[in-house]
């Protein structure tokens, strides 16, 4: 009888293996599936903090980079600068591709709509400062369009906080009266620039003038920080391209005060 419950227990013994095994199967293809999720494009969920932070700094960059690299490229080519939008284009689709890069892609292409604006703007059109927001805004239907369909998500916020910063700036100048000042500068040779940015400033530092500075920069560092609050990537983006408004015009502030 001890025999029998013995083969019994060993006869017994492979399928609760098999059934372990199942189980661990199981789970690791649960693993791996929450793994493949996560790592998805198309959904809006969470990532790692070190991913978020690199959205951030790589949106803080883009928008630094059409104000210092591609202004000069736009004065002297703006040909050039024009046609450069479509490698950008071409380099984003490449990059959302595959799904390692896609993100890059994505806020690459949200890139090219600020780069395509700047080009024109200040290719052919600088020395009329009522036209500029106008101009930045013309990637403003796509991104809608692309929101719409819960498609380039990360480009789209980046694109509407550049644009944001931008609207803001503008609405500055026009505030404390620095549009004069923009079209002068615009018009004249590099030795009659540092006079010009020196009366602007004094315009600037005026009661009026600091007071909007303060107010502007508030709006701006508030709802970058807001943005920054919610973990995930395109928000990250959103809010890396807000903040760093800060960063450009604070840079201009230095460089008409070293001036």
């Amino acid at each position: 009888m001890i025999n029998n419950t013995l083969s019994s227990y060993t006869a017994s013994t492979p399928s609760i293996d098999t059934e372990l095994n199942l189980a661990d199967t199981g789970q690791n293809g649960i693993r791996q599936l929450e793994s493949t999720l996560s790592l998805s494009p198309s959904l809006p969920l969470s990532i790692s903090e070190r991913q978020t932070w690199l959205v951030f700094a790589a949106a803080v960059f883009l928008v630094s980079v059409p104000v210092f690299i591609e202004a000069p490229i736009v004065r002297s080519l703006p040909n050039l600068s024009l046609a450069l939008t479509a490698f950008w284009v071409w380099l984003s689709f490449s990059l959302m591709s595959r799904p390692a890069t896609y993100v890059w892609g994505d806020l690459l292409l949200g890139f090219s709509g600020s780069w395509l604006a700047g080009a024109i703007y200040w290719g052919w059109l600088r020395w009329e400062p009522l036209w500029h927001l106008p101009v930045e805004s013309i990637g403003l239907p796509f991104a809608c369009w692309c929101l719409m369909k819960n498609w380039g998500k990360v480009g789209s916020w980046f694109y509407l906080g550049s644009l944001l910063g931008t609207a803001l700036t503008d609405v500055y100048f026009y505030l404390v009266d620095l549009m004069p000042y923009w079209r002068q500068i615009m018009r004249v040779d590099a030795d009659g620039a540092p006079q010009i940015l020196q009366n602007a400033l004094m315009q600037v530092q005026t009661p009026w003038g600091q007071s909007w500075a303060i107010i502007l920069a508030l709006v701006l560092l508030t709802v970058g920080i807001l943005a920054l609050g919610r973990n995930q990537r395109h928000w990250y983006a959103f809010g890396g391209a807000v903040l760093s408004t800060i960063l450009v015009d604070s840079l201009f502030l230095l460089a008409a005060i070293a001036a």
